[in-house]
């Protein structure tokens, strides 16, 4: 399993079966509120928070739910301040990770977050140790079966994307942020299904990885940090192929 949709197509496959909606809903009204307070509660204004209230109904997180964070970040609504914070660090053989986080209490989160990196065989780094192999692009997959290799690539690329390519069983499509709500508006209105659909940090470069045992690590350290409360998103370089993650599943 290559291309920069990595572990984001992994998420995407293990929300399709996990039971954790309050954890993610929860995890979703804090970029709202965060989204808000920063840019207000208009999002045909706010881009950050039309993302976040995109995101919210991915999830089916019910509308009064969406209405009371965004009330809580314009302080409408007495709530908890958040704070954004981004830790760097590596994984088994080198993997290069990041985590955003939203957190009331640093000085609760940066222990816990570091101890998850430990215990999984990783190790937390200084402020800009990997952030450098990334960069900020909009990611989209969609499944080959949905829609035509051809339809889709003259529509994305008519639409501002700046390559797709096949990645197992899905068309991988990347652009500048700045592009990634036209493109999304024109998949949505040829009614083309997404599956993963957002602004993402995407390597620049993979590591391999061929042994279980690695891919484990790998996995359980990943896995760690999303069930953490305070992670919003986990970004890694890792390029583990379909028959290992077939056979650690």
């Amino acid at each position: 399993m290559s291309g920069h949709s990595h572990w984001a197509g992994i998420k995407y496959k293990k929300a399709a079966t996990d039971a954790k909606r309050g954890k993610v809903w929860s995890k979703i009204a804090r970029m709202i509120i965060v989204a808000a307070k920063s840019g207000g509660g208009d999002p045909a204004a706010n881009l950050s928070l039309r993302y976040a209230i995109d995101k919210a109904k991915a999830a089916s997180m019910p509308k009064d739910t969406i209405e009371k964070a965004i009330k809580k970040g314009t302080g409408d609504v007495e709530g908890v301040t958040f704070e954004e914070v981004l830790y760097e660090g590596y994984g088994s053989s080198g993997v290069a990770i990041m985590v955003e986080a939203l957190t009331d209490n640093r000085n609760r989160t940066s222990p816990e977050i570091k101890r998850v990196f430990e215990k999984h065989g990783g190790s937390l780094g200084t402020s800009g140790c990997v952030n450098w192999m990334f960069r900020k692009k909009g990611l989209i997959t969609i499944n080959t079966a949905s829609v035509g290799e051809e339809q889709l690539l003259e529509i994305a690329l008519s639409a501002g994307a700046d390559d797709m390519q096949t990645v197992g069983d899905v068309f991988e499509i990347t652009c500048e942020p700045g592009a990634y709500e036209e493109l999304t508006k024109a998949l949505h209105e040829k009614e083309i299904a997404t599956e993963v659909a957002e602004i993402s940090m995407v390597p620049q470069n993979t590591i391999e990885i061929n042994d279980e045992k690695t891919a484990k690590k790998i996995i359980s350290l990943m896995d760690a940090f999303e069930d953490h409360d305070d992670v919003q998103n986990t970004y890694a370089n890792f390029d583990i192929s379909e028959e290992i993650m077939a056979r650690i599943s």
